[in-house]
This record gives C-alpha cells, structure tokens and sequence, in this order.
C-alpha cells in the first residue's frame, strides 16, 4: 500500500524538491546583488525535473550541519549538472551579474509554482484519504 502512495507522490516529490532548490538559488542571488564579481545562477526547471522523475537526480535538497552532533544528511549536488550562470544582460562594473528586476520576477513565478505544486499534493493526499476511509 506505502508502494503505491510513494508512486503516486513521486512525481509531485521531485517537482517540490527542484522547485525548492530553485527558491534557494534565487533567494541567493538576490542576496548577492551588491558582492562583486557574483554571477547569479539558475536552473532549467524542465530539465531538473525530467532528471528528477528519470531517477537521475532525486529532488532532495541537502542540508548544512553547522554541529558534528546534528544528524547527518546526504550532500545533494544532484542540480549541479543543470545549474548554470545567468546570462549576463547589462554588465556592472564591478562583475556582478544579478539584475534584481529578472531576480524579483523569477522569485515570484517559483513562490507561486511553489504554492501551486503544494496545493497539488494536498489535493492527492485528500484524495488518497477519502479512498482509503471508503
């Protein structure tokens, strides 16, 4: 029964996760604006995601342990093949490559793919649900 629930969530799992990862990249850029020589960075979703469903990548974002007693967690650089600089399209002096209007714009079109693959999987589970108790 866990088999099929896993099935079914794969799909919406790897989605979140890519999605995840790109909030974190975005996020990073915007705090970067102002440190020279930043190149901002980006990801090809479609890709990420094709990866992640394929088995190749698993969607999981890693994190820090800032203590050797935190529980240890998997180093994820699973993203690294598809992260890639962002096209440089008006240059700074000091080399810095993020240009907060396509940061900003960027941010809230993943916030609301975010908020859109959550709603999904709340959906799913409601359904799941409401299966199970019939």
């Amino acid at each position: 029964m866990i088999d099929r629930l896993e099935d079914q969530l794969r799909t919406q799992r790897a989605a979140l996760g890519t999605l995840v990862y790109r909030q974190e990249l975005l996020a990073s850029n915007i705090a970067n604006a102002d440190t020279p020589h930043f190149k901002a960075r980006d990801i090809d979703f479609r890709s990420a995601l094709e990866g992640a469903v394929a088995g190749r990548r698993s969607g999981d974002v890693g994190l820090a342990a800032s203590s050797p007693r935190h529980i240890a967690t998997r180093v994820d650089s699973s993203f690294a093949g598809v992260t890639r600089y962002r096209t440089e399209f008006q240059p700074s002096i000091d080399g810095n490559t993020v240009n907060m209007d396509i940061e900003r714009s960027a941010f809230a079109e993943n916030a609301l793919r975010l908020e859109a693959a959550l709603t999904f999987i709340r959906s799913d589970l409601k359904d799941m649900q409401l299966a199970m108790s019939q």
